[in-house]
């Protein structure tokens, strides 16, 4: 397909009337100008939370049942999709395949900009879409052809689709189910989108990838009880969450590691009173848990048992 000669409509690609002076003032006020605009970016993303609160409990509904969330995107774009997906392994014990981000012009452009790579609209990685599945595209702009090309084929296989920009009128909205608009104007570096556009997409990413796992029962109360000890330093971080969500001390909580051999079983076996001081077991634990679908305060409730809430947690 020939793109020559397209013009981009969006506040993206307009002059900031705000910053036209960057290459003239001290590098103290530069840098105040460009935090200046920084400043506008929660705003933007707080419009599109509604949206976001939809699209999360479609993708939780659909991950419970076996789908999977695909992230599509360019450049900025595609690097923080790729960013959020690889995140959520370590951080809520996610198996590999749930979430998955696709970056055009492959892992290459990943280190190093392709910038032709967006204009690939031929859908040559999509093929693993399913109607069981989210596909996400991530556009700036709103025009990217390789994500007007993912969004094209989710709903030809009756997945649901949504689209994040920074563009009021994204050509690309038509395709997707779920439009979520975060507009952060003109750029201070005119057309530069990994400033403001591209943070108002992180903090997308994160609200939209953490919730989805909250619903999904990777949390208890605001704690992460399915992150994976790949390191010392999330060793002494999973002892240190059960001390917070438990109130019990260090050894009773490595100890319970021990006889359950994960975090999240180790949490119900403390929370419901280890022999001696009540009878549930570690198999008890499992059992519920797998029972609730992982989540935690339900295997509780299977179990009879209603926690206090922990007695160091300050407001």
């Amino acid at each position: 397909m020939n793109h020559s000669g397209i013009r981009v409509a969006s506040p993206t690609e307009q002059v900031n009337a705000r910053t036209t002076e960057l290459d003239a003032v001290s590098t103290l006020e530069l840098v105040r100008l460009l935090h200046d605009e920084d400043r506008v970016v929660p705003d933007a993303v707080a419009a599109a939370l509604p949206e976001l609160a939809r699209l999360v409990d479609d993708a939780a509904a659909r991950v419970a049942d076996g789908g999977r969330v695909h992230y599509f995107g360019a450049g900025t774009s595609g690097r923080l999709g790729v960013l959020d997906a690889a995140e959520l392994l370590p951080t809520f014990g996610l198996p590999e395949g749930v979430v998955i981000a696709h970056h055009a012009g492959g892992t290459t452009a990943l280190l190093r900009a392709v910038e032709d790579a967006e204009d690939n609209d031929d859908g040559s990685d999509t093929a693993d879409v399913t109607a069981a599945d989210v596909v996400i595209g991530l556009t700036a702009s709103g025009r990217t052809p390789y994500v007007g090309a993912a969004l094209t084929a989710a709903r030809e296989a009756g997945a649901s689709s949504a689209l994040v920009t920074s563009n009021p009128n994204a050509p690309l909205a038509e395709l997707a189910d779920y439009v979520l608009v975060a507009d952060t104007g003109p750029e201070a570096l005119t057309g530069s989108t990994r400033l403001k556009a591209g943070t108002a997409q992180k903090l997308l990413l994160n609200s939209f990838s953490t919730a989805l796992m909250v619903r999904l029962g990777h949390t208890y109360r605001n704690l992460m009880v399915d992150m994976r000890a790949t390191n010392a330093k999330l060793r002494g971080r999973m002892v240190r969450l059960l001390v917070q969500a438990t109130g019990a001390d260090d050894a009773d909580c490595r100890a319970a590691l021990d006889v359950c051999g994960d975090l999240k079983t180790a949490l119900v076996y403390l929370l419901a009173g280890q022999p001696p001081a009540g009878s549930v077991t570690p198999q008890d634990c499992r059992a519920a848990l797998a029972e609730s679908g992982g989540r935690v305060r339900q295997a509780l409730t299977a179990l009879n048992v209603r926690p206090a809430p922990p007695a160091d947690l300050h407001p």
